[in-house]
């Protein structure tokens, strides 16, 4: 079972976040969680944040299954823009330049390397009572 984490309107630009989604994108969750703990890059301590966040929901769904035995991995991780906002700084003999602040959106989505075999095990036992 897959499980989803969202992160919205990151004060970062989405270039400097996508740069740190990428190192974490196909491992596995504690290699991930090492790599974005000892990562001094600005983005890293939030992508840990919403990895930690993956976890939580997976475990929410997936309460007869042991975490080490399940052997998760980033299934995927995608950053898009967010909203931008606009900006204008005084620049020389009257005029102004628009400076653009950046945000991102970051979806972050698990999944089980182990086959799903429990639940039909617990339909079997269920059907033997």
């Amino acid at each position: 079972m897959e499980a989803v984490a969202k992160l919205k309107n990151v004060p970062t630009s989405p270039r400097k976040m996508r740069l740190v989604a990428d190192l974490i994108r196909g491992e596995g969750v504690n290699k991930a969680l090492n790599i974005l703990k000892f990562e001094p890059k600005q983005g890293a301590a939030r992508l840990e944040k919403l990895l930690l966040s993956a976890i939580s929901n997976w475990q929410q769904g997936n309460q007869d299954v042991d975490l080490e035995d399940a052997d998760l991995y980033v299934k995927s991780i995608y950053v898009d823009s967010g909203r931008i906002l606009k900006r204008l700084r005084p620049a020389p003999q009257g005029r102004a330049h628009r400076i653009r602040k950046r945000s991102n959106h970051v979806t972050l989505i698990l999944d089980s390397k182990a086959p799903v075999a429990e639940k039909s095990t617990k339909k079997k036992e269920k059907e033997d009572k």
